[in-house]
């Protein structure tokens, strides 16, 4: 029998949330569905479910930097997506060890859950703008992150270059600015500062979203794992998330989860 082929390897960097929806956990069902093997580094534990966020629990950064060692040293990566960093700390940690990875970075700034409970010390803010963004290859905000990160405030699709070009300052390769909080159809900005490309899709009149930003920048990272440009990748990504959302589903008493296995038969 020939020896089967080695899937592209991502890693995710990123806290558990113990409701499944987001997180480590939508990051391996992300990496899962789109064909490559995912790989973890758990940076919190999370008491979490369809109604919030009960608790959190940063890891110490040994503890981190030893996951990180074990898995990149032996194993190798293809494509790193970062999310919950949870203190500045482990920003800082974090970012110091991308510096020796030659692989694509997707950094998802993560400040607080879709229920509103803040992810990140408001101390580490800091260590996002000056440590973590240089490092990343795509950049992914949402609308109230880049006001968190920059300061520029959304109102309208026409406000979204402004935005853009504040957050490529502090260094990030590309960024993809996420509009899907504006009102009419689910319009994202990815852009470099010199080319701009703008993604629309239908908005799915769906509750059930936990976990969207989590699972957009995982697909990202499974793009570039598997060889292809950031447009590409980023294009290929919202259709799987666009995909995922108007898949969602009830689950608990809150706002359920995604579906990851959508395109599964």
């Amino acid at each position: 029998m020939p020896i089967p082929r080695t899937p592209p390897r991502v890693l995710t960097v990123a806290g558990s949330d113990s409701g499944g929806g987001a997180g480590i956990q939508a990051d391996l069902k992300t990496m899962l569905a789109l064909g490559t093997h995912g790989m973890s580094v758990v940076t919190a534990v999370t008491a979490q479910n369809s109604l919030g966020v009960q608790g959190a629990w940063p890891l110490p950064a040994e503890v981190v930097r030893a996951q990180f060692r074990s898995v990149v040293d032996d194993i190798g990566v293809q494509a790193v997506k970062t999310g919950m960093l949870a203190s500045a700390e482990l920003v800082e940690t974090v970012a110091e060890l991308l510096t020796d990875v030659a692989a694509p970075v997707v950094v998802d700034p993560v400040g607080i859950s879709k229920h509103g409970d803040a992810l990140l010390a408001a101390s580490a803010l800091d260590a996002v703008r000056t440590k973590l963004l240089p490092v990343a290859t795509v950049a992914t905000p949402n609308l109230d992150e880049v006001a968190w990160l920059t300061g520029v405030r959304v109102a309208s699709e026409a406000d979204l270059p402004r935005a853009a070009d504040a957050v490529l300052a502090y260094g990030p390769r590309w960024v993809l600015v996420k509009g899907g909080h504006l009102e009419g159809d689910a319009v994202d900005l990815l852009t470099d500062g010199t080319e701009a490309h703008w993604l629309r899709a239908p908005r799915h009149d769906n509750r059930h979203t936990h976990g969207t930003g989590c699972t957009l920048a995982s697909a990202i990272a499974a793009g570039l794992a598997r060889g292809d440009s950031v447009p590409d990748a980023v294009t290929a990504a919202k259709s799987y998330v666009t995909g995922a959302i108007a898949a969602g589903f009830p689950l608990g008493a809150g706002i359920g989860p995604v579906r990851h296995g959508w395109s599964f038969p």
